[in-house]
């Protein structure tokens, strides 16, 4: 048996009043999602626990199949494990933005999604300049970077509370500091050294804090062997964590120029040396924090036609390619079952421009679950209302994924 997992970051939505009461996935044109849903099982599945913020730590968390509330520890640590940073027992692991602040409001929590050659330059310098004795800094892709605090040396708790930038964006910025000397000391320093560089970014903004996080592998807790492929450090991490092979494809930025075709192929070359394979999109998560619907739709429509309608018809065709010039695979799909879940992991609302809590639409197809079908016609919010399945506990769905059992 393979499986495949298409994660759409952010996809699903509220109904917006630009969209005549649609939501951005109602009126994309998705014809394979639609196809997916009207020859498969259909549902709903709520992946963040109470307690915990509707983030895609989290809720990747439970879409890998581990219980966030047993489990989770803060969103840096699994920014830490895809850098390949090892963390002590004592260290707090923060994720640390470079963001544009003007006049006290959170411009962007992109920094204009500045260039990752740039923020590394950036990242370097303000490691020099303050990283010490028990303070490390990390640089990773584009805006998205790593603080290391050594808790012993600074007296600097995991439980400080921290504001993700991506939600305050256009507020001002005073009320969500955090309360820590040492964060407001190098966030106001950064300012400076920044500034004297000249970058669109105009400062650091640490968040989503976390210690160790031990986790059974993915091995040793399904009995699969599998890889992850993504843009993002988070999700990077977590499948570095798991003990997944994480592939990397050339041209994926995380955004809505990423190289969707390329990880489909990537995806479907791996299939053939794992059991499973997570396929992450985060360009519709990016546009709905941009509260973009025009980037929303499009970043739908891109994921349908090229990432699930090259893994749908390359099935379809029953045919597994090696693509990389060779001669073709003579292996082929139809002599093999599969299953393929597609899901979001939260929704990030335009309304909002953040993650809410809500469950999201997933759909399960492939040949062991063809006589399971749900009464549905399209991969939508709207269609899928009709579907009686509701899941409450988001890990609880890889089980009943792999298991057949929906």
């Amino acid at each position: 048996m393979k499986f495949l997992i298409l994660i759409g970051d952010g996809m699903s939505d509220l109904p917006c009043k630009e969209l005549k009461g649609n939501t951005p996935l109602e009126v994309a044109k998705t014809p394979n999602l639609d196809c997916l849903a009207q020859n498969g099982v259909c549902g709903w599945v709520n992946n963040i626990p109470n307690g915990l913020p509707p983030g895609s730590d989290v809720a990747s968390m439970s879409i890998f199949g581990y219980d966030p509330a047993k489990y989770y520890t803060g969103r840096g640590p699994l920014e830490a494990a895809s850098l390949g940073v090892k963390l002590g027992k004592d260290d707090v692991a923060f994720r640390c933005n470079l963001v544009t602040v003007k006049d006290g409001r959170m411009k962007d929590f992109t920094a204009g999604h500045i260039e990752t050659k740039e923020a590394k330059k950036i990242m370097l310098e303000l490691g020099k300049r303050l990283g010490r004795k028990g303070i490390k800094f990390f640089p990773g892709l584009s805006y998205r970077h790593l603080l290391i605090i050594d808790n012993r040396k600074w007296k600097i708790e995991n439980r400080i509370e921290t504001t993700p930038p991506h939600d305050i964006t256009g507020e001002k910025i005073k009320k969500y500091l955090p309360k820590s000397d040492l964060l407001l000391e190098l966030m106001n320093e950064s300012e400076v050294i920044l500034h004297q560089m000249k970058s669109k970014a105009t400062m650091i903004w640490p968040w989503g804090q976390g210690k160790l996080l031990l986790m059974p592998t993915f091995k040793k807790k399904y009995g699969l062997t599998g890889a992850v492929i993504t843009a993002v450090d988070l999700l990077k991490g977590m499948g570095k964590t798991l003990g997944l092979e994480v592939i990397n494809v050339p041209g994926a930025t995380g955004y809505l120029d990423t190289n969707y075709v390329g990880k489909a192929k990537y995806a479907l070359k791996a299939l053939k040396k794992h059991d499973i394979v997570f396929i992450h999109v985060e360009a519709p998560d990016e546009a709905g924090h941009e509260g973009s619907i025009p980037k929303k739709i499009r970043a739908i429509e891109d994921f349908d036609r090229l990432v699930v309608g090259t893994i749908w018809n390359e099935i379809r065709n029953s045919k597994i390619r090696t693509f990389d010039n060779s001669k073709e695979d003579e292996s082929r799909l139809s002599n093999i079952e599969y299953r393929i879940l597609v899901l979001p992991d939260h929704p990030t609302p335009i309304k909002y421009m953040t993650h809410t809590r809500d469950s999201v639409p997933f759909v399960i197809c492939g040949l062991s679950v063809s006589g399971h079908r749900s009464p549905v016609m399209g991969y939508n919010e709207k269609a899928i209302k009709k579907s009686k399945i509701k899941l409450r506990q988001g890990h609880e769905l890889m089980q009943k994924f792999i298991g057949g059992k929906l």
